[in-house]
């Protein structure tokens, strides 16, 4: 059994497990649920909170409204609607990240200056950017092209999409040994020659996984986005049928700067590593 058949089997077991332990769970669990000095630690088991399995995958072939598409064709619309953000704004900031890393590489004045920058743009709080680029609609054109509001939801995943590639790209580019370069200077080859023939070849190893993880990004940001601005989408789709949940609204106080963990506890390790010999 190879790598492929043993993932696929991996996956549908796993499906199938949690399906058993859902029908397990409601048929011995409380229908109020359980509580633990008043607080409720596991879920109540009628049939409005989890409903059977094959309750909900009947439920996928009934009509969403009264002669409209079937749930199921909603639900793969809405999905791929977010998918067509998702994508757009994953090609948008992988490219946006490909060129930053470049043109850092080229001149060092210029690494230095925008890298703590591009660090630092990823320490403001998402769903308070989130509201301001939904703001754009309306007030911005593509030429005769009016702004559409899944533009807002693809911006703010390339936003989230281009750091972990600007960053990646740049540590690969600058991969290549000393001798490697030395040896390509040898030749008299010129930076695009070098850049094609040793550092983009070199980049590889480090540029694939920033592309793994500029996909997920992207597909974060467009789901706080779908969920931040109200555009159609799979995740807005499944914030609305929640029940007690209030429309977006623009929030009133927010903080400026938050400083996550990882791009703050990386940076300073990540240049101790450049400067050291």
């Amino acid at each position: 059994m190879n790598q492929r058949v043993r993932t696929v089997v991996a996956a549908v077991g796993a499906v199938v497990l949690a399906a058993l332990l859902w029908e397990a769970y409601k048929a011995v669990g409380s229908p109020d649920g359980t509580s633990v000095f008043g607080v409720r630690v596991l879920p109540r088991a009628d049939d409005a909170a989890m409903p059977h399995v094959l309750d909900v995958v009947r439920r996928f072939g009934e009509p969403e409204l009264a002669g409209g598409d079937p749930i199921g064709l909603v639900v793969l619309k809405s999905c791929l609607f977010t998918l067509r953000s998702v994508a757009v704004g994953f090609g948008v900031g992988a490219l946006i990240g490909l060129v930053l890393a470049v043109v850092m590489q080229r001149f060092r004045v210029v690494e230095r200056g925008l890298l703590p920058y591009v660090i630092l743009s990823q320490t403001v709080p998402l769903i308070a950017l989130a509201p301001a680029i939904a703001g754009w609609g309306g007030k911005l054109s593509l030429g005769s092209y009016p702004w559409q509001p899944w533009m807002s939801v693809a911006t703010i995943a390339a936003y989230l999409a281009f750091f972990p590639v600007a960053v990646g790209m740049l540590r690969g580019l600058q991969s290549p040994p000393p001798v490697a370069e030395e040896l390509m200077h040898s030749y008299a080859a010129s930076w695009w020659h070098t850049l094609v023939k040793l550092r983009l070849p070199a980049s590889t190893p480090y540029l694939f996984p920033a592309l793994r993880l500029a996909g997920a990004a992207a597909v974060v940001g467009a789901v706080v986005g779908e969920i931040s601005t109200g555009t159609r989408g799979a995740s807005a789709g499944w914030s609305s049928s929640t029940p007690g949940r209030r429309p977006p609204t623009r929030p009133r106080s927010t903080p400026r700067w938050s400083a996550p963990r990882c791009s703050a506890s990386r940076w300073p390790r990540w240049s101790r590593q450049r400067s050291s010999p």
